[in-house]
């Protein structure tokens, strides 16, 4: 798990170290763009919450009783310390969002006002600034599906809050589920937190930067919440212990 996470955050790392800009890089109207939109969808709400659901699901069928209830209480811990750092981080930081900068670029919005207005002000101004973009001298055309994407998404950029959710999930879901064997279902949520950050820096919604604070932020918070459950609630100690042996067991039937 932990080389999972270090491999989430390198990427990042990465880009930012190397000064790349992964947007405008991909054409926004390309099949590949509707691709990613629905990726990160999957950390928007209200599907953002069918995603939860879903990864509980998956880990109901795999884990004891106790071992489900401490996940459960581990990712209602996580999921709620996410939310709240991100509402308390983003209005901090007051950072534009790269589209909201590229769009001050082609003189279709001014930055230094429209954050200052209220939401449903600012969703005004990017929808009008989008009107003049179809019109616009530029390479960048819009698919609809991201055309109403950038118009739901005017709030600042730092962090990462689909990035936080997908890294926190990921995480807790992941140590469980690797103690009690399985690999291929963590392999593929770590797969998935990775599309995530592509897909928020590729739509324009995201820094390098806001992506890899939001995976250091969201390992960090996994951990915490962990280490919290598993002191608290004495079963989340039985739960463990059994994982563990499970495991040992496992690996033991393995070997010649």
């Amino acid at each position: 798990m932990m080389m999972g996470w270090a491999i989430l955050t390198i990427i990042p790392a990465i880009l930012l170290i190397s000064d790349t800009a992964l947007f405008p890089l991909l054409p926004l109207n390309s099949l590949w763009a509707e691709a990613l939109f629905w990726i990160t969808s999957s950390g928007t709400a209200p599907y953002g919450v069918a995603t939860v659901l879903f990864i509980l699901l998956l880990s109901y069928q795999r884990l004891g009783k106790s071992e489900f209830i401490s996940l459960f209480l581990t990712i209602s811990l996580g999921m709620c310390t996410t939310l709240g750092l991100n509402h308390y981080l983003k209005p901090f930081f007051n950072e534009a969002r790269p589209n909201a900068v590229w769009l001050e670029q082609q003189y279709l919005l001014n930055t230094t006002n429209f954050y200052t207005l209220e939401k449903a002000e600012r969703k005004t101004q990017m929808a009008a600034s989008l009107e003049r973009l179809e019109h616009a001298e530029t390479d960048l055309t819009l698919s609809p599906l991201v055309k109403q994407h950038w118009k739901n998404e005017i709030g600042f950029a730092f962090p990462s809050g689909h990035t936080l959710f997908a890294i926190t999930l990921t995480m807790i879901a992941s140590y469980y589920l690797l103690l009690a064997g399985y690999l291929l279902l963590p392999a593929t949520l770590f797969i998935w937190s990775i599309s995530m950050g592509f897909s928020r820096m590729l739509l324009g919604m995201h820094w390098a930067q806001d992506v890899l604070a939001s995976t250091v932020l969201g390992g960090v918070i996994s951990l915490l919440s962990l280490f919290f459950i598993h002191k608290t609630f004495p079963y989340g100690d039985r739960a463990y212990t059994y994982l563990s042996t499970k495991l040992r067991q496992k690996r033991a039937a393995l070997k010649p």
